[in-house]
């Protein structure tokens, strides 16, 4: 496979930059995008379906606005893929579910809306698990998505199709959505920038219960820069989400680059209460070995996470019983199997359950905070396994122990999301197995701005450590998945063109 990356390559702050400047065409950057789907989709699976001639109308448009000298938004001309969780105007929206293999929405949800206000050109949707539910991004609609690094292992999820579309530089911007980790685990398995944002940062409004704070919606990007690029274009308040509040987005464009010889960073492995592979466990902390010369401190801590499992288990559950119910009574069997257990688990609970899990993570929010006396960052691996074959609906066992369900191997990440604490996960090398290693870095509550910053900062000095750079999939040596991505897949009616 012979592939051109001098201009997909690019990221997505310079390439705004370029047509800004009328030095690139948005019809240009579009059909290298579209080049670059042809080539390299068949491998990976990570885009779904397109609105590719809509998208090039959309760039000509966006041409003759550069032009003729009118403004411009942030992403302007800026090709972008959907994640399959959020409804797009005219372009099936599936949710991963063959319940909504025939859905082509009418409006697009609020995230989109503000992006394509912004000038970014809709342009495909990007997998995921059935209705979202789990972290390997594979359905009986669209099928499977494999690792750009190695197809035959997963690429994470539930936003896997955007970070392996991402990592392969099929577009420069993607968005994502994290409730147990669903922003971070694939771009930790991919290589790419993932940040969950502090609850109501950017508005959520899919979500039925509107006061819950553990499902948001936001950025991925292949450099942090180009992530704070999606969080400026999309921040700010909207009253479909009852969490979101009054701020100036344009704070997360320029968010700066901290000095990381001020900051005091606390690690952990674990939090004390997750499984996590030996093999991990060793290259997180020659990781942290590499990089704490950068810190004016770098100390291993311990935190008190409660029961965060159970109250995890309730809450989630919670969420899924409040939007499968109608479905489920109708007709059980049309849920994936993970979706399935979800409502399944919520559906024998008890308001007792769901006052217990609320305090719970109340008592665990304020525990936390005592971390934040001593330390600016916190940080910790952020999967606990390396990427395993896609034909694996999950991690099974981690450290030898068997996991009770399909996301309890999940539990560096949504110990966090209780904690509605703002995380990024950033690309740090390979582990040992030659696959993406991603870093959590957690903030203080509220903290965005900052964990912005300071992973800008870590990004630039991980670029001259060769174990904590960046890594690269090398696309031209690409093989077919075995078995096939779209082994499991029943082809879905139409997608929108």
């Amino acid at each position: 496979m012979i592939l051109d990356d001098t201009l997909v390559g690019l990221t997505a702050v310079e390439l705004r930059r370029l047509i800004g400047a009328r030095q690139l065409s948005p019809v240009e950057l579009l059909e290298a995008c579209l080049a670059r789907i042809e080539a390299v989709n068949p491998y990976i699976n990570a885009v779904t379906a397109t609105a590719f001639d809509r998208a090039r109308a959309e760039a000509r448009e966006a041409e003759r606005a550069v032009m003729a000298g009118a403004p411009l938004g942030l992403l302007h001309g800026l090709p972008l893929g959907v994640k399959d969780m959020e409804p797009t105007a005219g372009l099936l929206t599936t949710y991963g579910s063959p319940i909504y293999r025939d859905h082509v929405p009418a409006e697009d949800v609020t995230l989109v809306a503000r992006l394509r206000r912004a000038g970014a050109i809709v342009t495909a949707k990007t997998n995921v698990p059935d209705m979202g539910a789990g972290a390997n991004s594979r359905n009986t609609v669209w099928g499977a998505t494999g690792n750009p690094f190695n197809p035959n292992l997963n690429a994470g999820g539930s936003s896997g199709g955007s970070a392996a579309a991402l990592a392969s530089d099929m577009f420069p911007v993607c968005t994502g959505s994290d409730t147990g980790g669903s922003l971070r685990i694939p771009a930790a398995k991919c290589g790419v920038v993932g940040f969950r944002p502090s609850p109501g940062v950017v508005p959520s409004v899919r979500k039925l219960l509107g006061w819950t704070p553990i499902s948001v919606v936001g950025p991925m990007g292949r450099t942090v820069a180009d992530t704070c690029l999606q969080m400026a274009a999309s921040a700010g308040v909207d009253a479909g989400d009852p969490l979101s509040y009054p701020l100036d987005p344009l704070q997360f464009l320029a968010p700066g680059t901290a000095d990381l010889g001020r900051l005091r960073i606390g690690y952990t492995e674990d939090f004390g209460a997750c499984d996590v592979d030996e093999d991990i466990r060793a290259t997180f902390r020659a990781k942290i070995a590499a990089m704490r010369h950068l810190f004016a401190a770098c100390d291993p801590i311990d935190i008190d996470v409660g029961q965060a499992h159970r109250c995890f288990d309730v809450l989630r559950a919670e969420a899924f019983v409040a939007g499968m119910r109608d479905a489920y009574e109708k007709d059980p069997a049309s849920l994936g199997p993970n979706s399935r257990a979800n409502f399944e688990m919520g559906a024998t609970m008890s308001l007792k359950d769901c006052a217990w899990a609320q305090a719970e993570q109340t008592r665990l929010i304020k525990r936390f905070q005592r971390a934040y006396d001593d330390y600016d960052l916190i940080l910790s691996p952020t999967t606990p396994v390396s990427p395993f074959p896609w034909t694996e609906p999950y991690a099974r066992t981690v450290q030898g122990k068997p996991q009770e369900n399909y996301y309890r191997w999940l539990a560096l990440t949504y110990i966090i999301t209780l904690t509605t604490h703002p995380a990024l996960t950033l690309p740090c090398g390979l582990d040992p197995h030659g696959m993406p290693f991603g870093l959590q870095i957690v903030g203080r509550f509220r903290g965005d701005r900052d964990v912005l910053a300071a992973a800008q900062g870590m990004e630039q000095a991980f670029a001259g450590i060769a174990e904590l750079q960046r890594p690269r999939p090398d696309l031209a040596r690409l093989k077919p998945a075995e078995p096939a991505l779209k082994s499991i897949v029943t082809a879905p009616a139409h997608a929108a063109t």
